[in-house]
């Protein structure tokens, strides 16, 4: 398969546009694959990009909890059939656990100088690379304190009670978390999963992917022939459709498409549940 196959194939899986579109947009862009993108998505040829959209590696998820913290961390591997071997899973709850067994924050960087045996985490992956024979990449650690918030999680495609394909987390307050409160809260780390939103609420969105959303918009509205007068009308209701579709609170429900996540929250309010943050894992 020669390179700009490879290319074409690329493109259509993340715009899902067809196949001379592609080849022609690629040979208009010299082969730059994300302006390609922009370009197609201004014909109205392809679907919204996401950060979601990107190429991912295989490998696998796992999260690790104690009373003081709660870890998140992702390792890549080459292969799925890598990833779903004990001596990988292994690997992965070694890591989870020793960052609780020194009960610290820590970024990623400075979690591979940490000291491991007789040498260093680093040293740990490289002698993984060499016993899996495949490269073997810490691609997330993220480390979250337990004692201030409630929290929840879920797991898709598991590997382990603690490890799969998807994790995602979830950050909440409550008055009182009773059992109706735990089932929502794992209902909505299942809709995180589910429906991949950016961010919590509008003002949390990264303000050049709202920029550039509108820029984008914009252009299709004027392109599309309608009077001027009226395109920043119409580009607010495109607008208020792409916030409904990227950021938490916004999203229809997936367990009651009548309703936003945020009308969930405010059906629970005698309790003062909210939602604070949270976190989507995936491969």
């Amino acid at each position: 398969m020669n390179n700009i196959t490879v290319l074409i194939k690329e493109l259509r899986e993340k715009t899902g546009a067809g196949f001379l579109d592609c080849k022609k947009t690629l040979e208009e862009n010299k082969h730059d694959i994300e302006k390609s993108i922009e370009s197609l998505r201004k014909k109205g040829l392809a679907k919204a990009s996401k950060k979601t959209d990107r190429i991912a590696n295989e490998g696998a998820v796992g999260i690790y909890s104690n009373n003081d913290i709660t870890v998140i961390i992702k390792v890549n591997s080459e292969t799925d059939f890598a990833a779903k071997s004990d001596t990988f899973l292994n690997f992965l709850d070694t890591l989870g656990n020793l960052i609780l067994k020194n009960n610290t924050y820590v970024d990623k960087n400075e979690f591979l100088s940490f000291k491991y045996e007789k040498g260093t985490v680093q040293d740990y992956f490289n002698s993984m690379i060499a016993k899996i024979g495949e490269n073997l990449i810490l691609n997330d650690l993220i480390v979250k304190e337990n004692n201030k918030t409630n929290y929840a999680f879920y797991i898709h495609n598991s590997y382990r009670s603690n490890i799969g394909k998807i994790i995602s987390f979830l950050e909440y307050s409550a008055k009182n978390v009773d059992n109706d409160i735990e089932v929502l809260s794992k209902n909505l780390c299942m809709h995180i999963a589910a429906m991949k939103p950016e961010s919590l609420d509008i003002e949390d969105l990264d303000k050049s992917l709202v920029i550039n959303e509108e820029k984008i918009q914009r252009e299709l509205i004027l392109n599309s022939g309608k009077p001027s007068n009226i395109v920043d009308k119409i580009l607010q209701g495109k607008m208020k459709k792409f916030y409904s579709e990227v950021t938490l609170l916004n999203q229809s429900y997936i367990l009651d498409q009548d309703k936003t996540v945020r009308n969930i929250v405010d059906d629970n309010s005698k309790v003062d549940f909210n939602l604070i943050s949270f976190e989507l894992i995936s491969l």
